[in-house]
């Protein structure tokens, strides 16, 4: 465990102005707490702070929201080279008993970074270029939801309108489409109603537009970082750079997922035993990095259309009697040990 390791454990409770933190003992004696600032001034505090206190060189930062809240303290604690771990709030069970004060919730991160085995520290997730693919992410979710809705809204006012406006209505919004709403031919003298829905099928036209521009724009974003960080992984068939990016993000760096297992654990693709009796079966694992595990169901699916190789897996195991889902499942775990092995190796 890491208290067979370390000389001394920092836990922080992070929040929006302050942190506290308490400094324990390996067998987890409390030595001293203090609440520092959330800013630069503080985060010397912290690092002061556990100069003064610390009985060995060995210290070990347990931090508690550490890609929110306590992102600045751990940007200054690398900096520094001074070991993070990365802790979760803990159980409500425990909160019951003990109580709800910042000292405790500090002392409880503590305790659990001292019971973590050594082999399977919670590495923090790196900055640079997987933060800023994880910036890009957030923002194409938002453009495409957005997007989704002012189409939704554009065909229901087109099927409220004249015949032209239900036969624009029908079929994809090509860029075409989307300029002819724009720019209707004249059309004789209308009422108010028509008017404004008139009126309003242009704006929302113009948005469409303009939010397909923001998405290819995110798309060559996406692809230049990608190119940059892991060469190779746009080459993968299925993967493209939306799934690409998301795996990227969630790997982070080499280190942070001791092997292909663990990273197979963290995406939610890693088989989950449901026997019984003469029953021996698997299921899905509906745990995990959901978004990761989103992005390698769409790889699977991709490749299961237009991938040779991997349909005649599918037959095969059909042919043994698997589900399509228990096939997606193992392709899906496949896919896992593929893109780890291939992050490991390109990012090292």
């Amino acid at each position: 465990m890491l208290a067979d390791i370390a000389d001394a454990v920092i836990g922080v409770d992070t929040h929006a102005d302050t942190h506290a933190l308490q400094i324990a003992a390996a067998n987890g004696v409390p030595i001293a707490e203090c609440t520092i600032t959330n800013d630069e001034n503080g985060f010397a505090e912290a690092i002061a702070f556990a100069g003064r206190h610390a009985p060995g060189p060995r210290v070990f930062f347990a931090l508690e929201g550490s890609r929110s809240y306590g992102v600045g303290l751990l940007r200054a604690l690398t900096a520094a080279g001074i070991p993070v771990v990365e802790v979760v709030r803990s159980a409500r069970d425990n909160r019951r008993r003990r109580g709800k004060t910042d000292r405790i919730d500090a002392g409880l991160a503590v305790l659990a970074a001292l019971r973590m085995d050594v082999e399977r520290l919670a590495v923090p997730r790196n900055d640079g270029d997987r933060e800023a693919l994880r910036i890009l992410l957030g923002a194409r979710d938002e453009l495409a939801t957005t997007r989704t809705r002012q189409v939704n809204r554009l065909r229901a006012l087109l099927l409220s309108g004249d015949d032209h406006d239900r036969a624009a209505a029908k079929g994809a919004l090509t860029r075409v489409r989307l300029d002819a709403l724009i720019s209707p031919p004249s059309r004789r003298a209308e009422d108010c109603e028509s008017l404004v829905r008139r009126t309003e099928i242009q704006r929302l036209a113009r948005a469409i537009r303009q939010a397909d521009d923001e998405l290819t724009a995110n798309n060559r974003q996406l692809t230049a970082i990608i190119d940059r960080v892991a060469p190779e992984l746009l080459k993968r068939r299925g993967i493209g750079p939306v799934s690409g990016a998301q795996a990227i993000v969630s790997f982070s760096h080499p280190g942070r997922c001791r092997n292909d297992g663990a990273f197979a654990s963290l995406a939610g693709s890693c088989p989950i035993p449901a026997s019984s009796g003469r029953t021996t079966r698997w299921r899905l694992n509906r745990g995990g990095d959901r978004a990761l595990n989103r992005a390698l169901h769409t790889i699977a699916l991709s490749r299961m259309i237009s991938c040779p190789r991997t349909r005649d897996y599918a037959d095969r195991r059909r042919g043994e009697g698997k589900t399509n889902a228990e096939i997606r499942r193992c392709l899906k775990r496949y896919i896992s040990r593929e893109i780890f092995r291939l992050l490991n190796t390109q990012m090292a």
